[in-house]
């Protein structure tokens, strides 16, 4: 079924997984990454609702989801291009599983490895399992450019908020809900910083389980790190470290009863393409 930006949420019980699908023109490949989706999960014997949201799509992609999985799956197409965190969030609000996650729906990462990652984060006790390409059991091909700079990012992040994440951007993510709860009616970035507000709200906010789990990447690298999309990157986190800062200095403000002035925060530019 399809929705609109807006419209009401599926009202659901019994499920054990929301698999939320953002994508923004991916040709038909989206097709078939909701399709081995649903395939992997319903043989492993896992409830689940599947909703795909199209960030503003205009290559003509969520046709090619029309009538696939009518029972299980919900369409939702935004009218504008915002990002992969503005798509993930929408889907995140209509979500009604006990676990809820995401999945890119480029297919570099094969949506089978999601029955592993869901058993992982049902019976681990684990806030978030993320797929981190840095594991040393992942099978990946990473260009040395892009490797280059995932360490570089990742030593950063380290030092910058003190996450034990080796990987924070890798497109796979499976969240208890009451995480999701908890960090989506704070969360802001529309862009790819979007994975490391995640895990930066659920720290702070005492989600503190984040459980890495290895990937197979099945298709090449086809891009590279562009000098403006890394200075995005590294800007958008910035913000973050300020936002979270003020978020601190307002708690402590609050418990010792002392007012502090407010800090405006620059938000992350609208628009552009995830």
């Amino acid at each position: 079924m399809a929705a609109m930006e807006g419209g009401p949420p599926l009202d659901r019980a019994g499920i054990d997984v929301s698999l939320v699908v953002p994508f923004f023109n991916p040709g038909p490949v989206v097709r078939d990454t909701v399709e081995r989706a649903a395939k992997a999960l319903e043989a492993a014997g896992i409830s689940f609702e599947v909703i795909a949201v199209s960030d503003g799509s205009t290559d003509g992609s969520p046709a090619a989801l029309t009538g696939l999985l009518p029972e299980v799956l919900e369409v939702v197409e935004l009218p504008e291009n915002r990002g992969k965190g503005c798509a993930v969030r929408t889907g995140f609000a209509r979500a009604r599983g006990a676990l809820i996650g995401f999945l890119d729906a480029d297919g570099d990462i094969p949506p089978e490895q999601l029955t592993g990652i869901v058993r992982v984060a049902a019976g681990g006790g684990a806030d978030i399992v993320y797929g981190s390409k840095r594991h040393r059991g992942s099978d990946v091909e990473v260009p040395f450019a892009r490797r280059s700079f995932t360490r570089m990012y990742s030593a950063f992040i380290r030092v910058m908020f003190h996450l034990p994440v080796l990987d924070t951007q890798t497109g796979v993510k499976i969240l208890r809900a009451e995480v999701v709860d908890a960090v989506l009616p704070v969360m802001v970035e529309d862009r790819f910083a979007f994975d490391l507000e995640l895990f930066v709200l659920a720290h702070d906010l005492g989600h503190e389980s984040f459980v890495a789990v290895p990937v197979r990447v099945e298709k090449a690298y086809r891009s590279t790190v562009s000098l403006k999309a890394g200075a995005n990157l590294v800007l958008d986190s910035c913000r973050i470290y300020w936002r979270l800062r003020g978020r601190r200095a307002g708690r402590r403000a609050r418990a010792t009863g002392v007012s502090t002035p407010a800090r405006e925060v620059p938000r992350p530019r609208a628009g552009g393409r995830s």
